[in-house]
């Protein structure tokens, strides 16, 4: 978790959403970020949770400019110790929080609010041929995403795989 200096008065905010020299010092490293994206979803959403296999594998440094998420990371690196495992963090626009998602992990986010607006910069460029899915209802990763009934795209609710189907990060 990134949090970042706001500065707030009378006529709104100001804040830098990415430093170089401040993500490297307390992240410890420094990714090459070279695309920027943005999504807005209704309540109820839940996209993920993607990942793109080797080659293209993309670390994701993700924010809520409005709006709230429950934001899931799930280790797919062969070997780790915690293969299978997820993270969850909340993020909200009025907190500014960045959360980093590195290569290696499958990522997705549950909508806690309608018309919430999520960016992120990405290590790599979308390369559509090496898009994969792990299963957002994979039972074996026991995720609480939050939600009763969420909406999901047709992709997200048919191609999703288990965490044993999937090709595993080799990094």
């Amino acid at each position: 978790m990134i949090k970042p200096r706001v500065f707030s008065d009378a006529r709104g905010y100001f804040l830098e959403t990415f430093n170089e020299k401040a993500f490297e010092h307390h992240a410890g490293f420094l990714p090459d970020f070279v695309q920027d994206n943005e999504s807005c979803s209704q309540k109820g959403v839940l996209r993920g949770l993607h990942f793109q296999r080797e080659p293209y594998a993309q670390g994701k440094l993700v924010r809520v400019v409005k709006g709230r998420v429950r934001d899931i990371a799930v280790d797919i690196r062969e070997g780790s110790k915690t293969f299978g495992q997820h993270v969850s963090v909340e993020l909200c626009g009025d907190k500014k929080e960045q959360f980093y998602v590195p290569p290696g992990f499958a990522h997705g986010f549950s909508v806690m609010e309608d018309e919430t607006i999520l960016a992120y910069k990405c290590t790599d460029f979308h390369h559509p041929e090496s898009e994969d899915i792990l299963a957002w209802n994979d039972p074996e990763l026991k995720i609480d995403w939050g939600l009763d009934e969420p909406i999901l795209s047709e992709k997200d609710g048919t191609k999703g795989k288990s965490l044993r189907e999937i090709t595993p990060y080799q990094g």
